[in-house]
């Protein structure tokens, strides 16, 4: 009984390339929140990056960035079926984010030595850089398969950017002059607002404008809004239930908490929106 449990909602949705269910939703979620705290617990405890200034702030979210676009621009990798075998399974939900999880921590390790040598100035330096050359090296995998396959879509790219980045704006100029948040001045906030506008907009010119391909939306709550509404178009008002109360909270949490806890649970937000907005978006550039 417990085995067929684990197969039907938990090894099956990977392997056969299924749908999102509500028991590995739940228990993904769950997973993320005791993984924020963790990390917490170990990074503002180890003598390891102490040592050379390490501190979980804003510059640190950011240069963290480019690990983020890593990880959907490595999940199309799996996508394209250019990978064969059980390795795959690596770059699926959920074994994907312990994969760019431990890469990024070896990469910050890395980062930390060096720097102790005197061969970089800051170890954020480095580890910002490395991100940037891995997305880089990834990305040059992707488009030499779009030479034998389908090609690059740039209308599309600029298309879903475009969609993105208005959403963004208009959202976050209503959270300043109407609303009157001067507080998402912020880089992270404007990053959070782009990332989730940006799943969002991927999504809706995936299932609603794509030109040739029409794709599905996997999420649980995502799939039962389109479903209901008859319109890809619902993740914009779905995403600003969450984001509008989400960065009130988060502000009002930031003036309390613990500085290192807040920047880590924002990091979290940003992941679970903008990985999954860079996957759908080169996706659909690629016709994959």
């Amino acid at each position: 009984m417990i085995s067929d449990f684990i197969y039907k909602y938990y090894i099956d949705p990977i392997r056969l390339g299924q749908p999102y269910n509500v028991v590995d939703t739940l228990t993904y979620a769950l997973i993320l929140v005791i993984g924020v705290y963790l990390l917490y617990r170990w990074l503002t405890t180890s003598t390891w990056l102490s040592d050379i200034g390490f501190k979980i702030d804003a510059t640190f979210i950011l240069s963290t960035l480019p690990y983020v676009v890593l990880g959907g621009v490595m999940r199309v990798i799996e996508d394209t079926g250019m990978i064969t075998g059980d390795f795959k399974y690596l770059l699926i939900t959920p074994l994907i984010y312990f994969v760019l999880f431990f890469y990024t921590i070896s990469i910050l390790f890395l980062s930390r030595y060096l720097t102790l040598k005197g061969l970089t100035s800051h170890f954020l330096t480095f580890y910002f850089w490395a991100g940037v050359l891995t997305v880089f090296v990834a990305s040059l995998v992707l488009v030499a398969w779009s030479t034998t396959h389908y090609g690059i879509d740039l209308f599309v790219f600029f298309a879903i950017l475009l969609m993105a980045l208005v959403a963004t704006g208009l959202v976050w100029s209503f959270m300043k002059y109407v609303c009157r948040w001067e507080y998402v001045r912020d880089p992270l906030y404007i990053t959070l607002l782009f990332g989730q506008l940006l799943d969002a907009s991927a999504t809706s010119f995936g299932i609603e404008l794509h030109p040739t391909l029409q794709y599905l939306e996997q999420h649980v709550v995502g799939s039962g809004l389109i479903n209901l509404t008859g319109t890809a178009f619902v993740m914009y008002p779905l995403k600003l239930v969450v984001l509008f109360p989400a960065i009130y909270v988060m502000e009002l949490y930031r003036r309390e908490a613990n500085t290192a806890f807040w920047h880590l649970v924002l990091l979290a937000m940003i992941v679970v929106g903008f990985a999954p907005g860079i996957r759908d978006m080169v996706r659909m550039v690629l016709y994959v």
